[in-house]
């Protein structure tokens, strides 16, 4: 069969529409460096908008436990899966539990930001700088990361949302929107246009270096859209956003390109009003959408590759201990955070829980910080991400690190 022509305004057009859909930002941000057999990747999950810790993990008896449910008679949450005898989990996220009794996950309680602020934007942005309480680092912690192992990102961002924080200043980005656009290369002149586009980008300035990661990423990318992607060992994700974000990012792992970081956002979780009706309502949705991303993802990676992954849950505040009166709960301070992987030390809660009587709480309105959230990442950078060095990646901090036993 006769290779196909294409008038050449119309070749110009789709070298340029494979640059042009590769700009900008969006929601989920991969970055790739050199396959590195002793690095974990890292999944970034940041839930926006402070989610309930004392709904997501409650006390489960005792004095915290009648102090819980005095605070919150109309929103508290009745039935638990039990995680050890002090705290239970919200039963909306039952797939993670089993993962957490598996020994695959684990949980830090009265984790935060060691900072005094309820502003979302204030608060996400110092967890995401690295630098709580000062706004003037001018990169954000994932960057210096990335810059600290050698990382160099050819395919950084997926979806339809900002770039965050944390990769503030990681200049070698590319983006796209899903693997699809790729399929925008004309069908039999893919080869041609490549050849056309590696000519043109083959100088050594910021717009050439740029094109040619461009390329690079449609070599990486161009395998997720030759056949429909099929879910190992059953997983199947749900077809909303979050769940479709976790299938890329599972696809691009088993690309085994040297992926490390994949940062994933989930909005939806300032839960002031109507956040649930007993063990139903708000929360127990955006919860259950949770644990069946996170769960069919780690799932679909079961399969040689979990044990080098690591799969950080955040979020950048809790919620107060009492209930306001639009039956939801108010910006507050200690928080939870989730750790899955092949290597986390499961099955455990993690931290110092500080208790919830009025002069063991925060400001007598919040549970209490006693874990640095710096501490779980620190410990997960040391441990799994060939990066010891704390101190270029939270100034200030390194002198604090005490590893709470997360990671093997």
């Amino acid at each position: 069969m006769p290779t196909p022509i294409l008038p050449r305004r119309n070749f110009l057009q789709g070298c340029s529409y494979a640059i042009a859909s590769m700009a900008g930002a969006r929601l989920t941000n991969l970055s790739f460096a050199e396959q590195n057999n002793s690095a974990d990747t890292m999944v970034v999950v940041f839930l926006r908008g402070g989610w309930d810790a004392l709904n997501v993990v409650p006390p489960l008896q005792g004095d915290d436990r009648g102090i819980y449910e005095q605070a919150r008679p109309d929103i508290k949450i009745s039935e638990l899966l039990q995680l050890n005898d002090q705290f239970g989990l919200h039963p909306a996220l039952a797939p993670l539990h089993d993962l957490y009794q598996a020994g695959n996950m684990g949980i830090v309680h009265a984790v935060g930001l060691d900072h005094d602020t309820r502003s979302h934007f204030d608060a996400q942005e110092f967890i995401e700088l690295g630098t709580p309480g000062s706004k003037s680092t001018t990169s954000g912690w994932i960057t210096r990361y990335l810059q600290g192992v050698g990382a160099s990102s050819i395919l950084p961002v997926l979806s339809t949302s900002g770039q965050p924080t944390s990769l503030l200043n990681f200049t070698p980005t590319v983006s796209l929107s899903t693997p699809e656009d790729f399929s925008q290369w004309d069908n039999g002149l893919v080869a041609s246009q490549q050849k056309a586009l590696r000519q043109l980008y083959s100088g050594d300035s910021l717009l050439h270096r740029a094109g040619t990661r461009t390329l690079d990423a449609l070599n990486v990318v161009s395998p997720l859209v030759e056949a429909e992607y099929q879910p190992s060992n059953g997983a199947s994700y749900n077809d909303d956003e979050f769940g479709q974000q976790l299938k890329t990012v599972a696809q691009m792992i088993k690309l085994e390109t040297g992926l490390r970081v994949a940062a994933v956002d989930y909005g939806g979780w300032d839960t002031h009003e109507y956040e649930t009706d007993g063990n139903g309502g708000y929360i127990a949705e955006l919860l259950g959408n949770l644990a069946s991303g996170l769960s069919n993802f780690y799932l679909d990676l079961d399969s040689g590759y979990t044990n080098r992954l690591s799969v950080v849950v955040i979020s950048e505040f809790g919620r107060r201990l009492v209930q306001n009166e639009s039956y939801g709960t108010d910006h507050g301070h200690g928080s939870v955070m989730f750790t899955l992987g092949g290597n986390v030390n499961g099955g455990q809660v993690f931290g110092n829980w500080p208790g919830l009587n009025n002069d063991q709480l925060y400001d007598h309105a919040d549970l209490a910080v006693t874990t640095d959230y710096r501490q779980v990442l620190s410990e997960l950078m040391t441990a799994r991400l060939g990066n010891p060095n704390i101190e270029s990646v939270f100034p200030g901090f390194s002198g604090n690190y005490n590893p709470l036993g997360i990671y093997r």
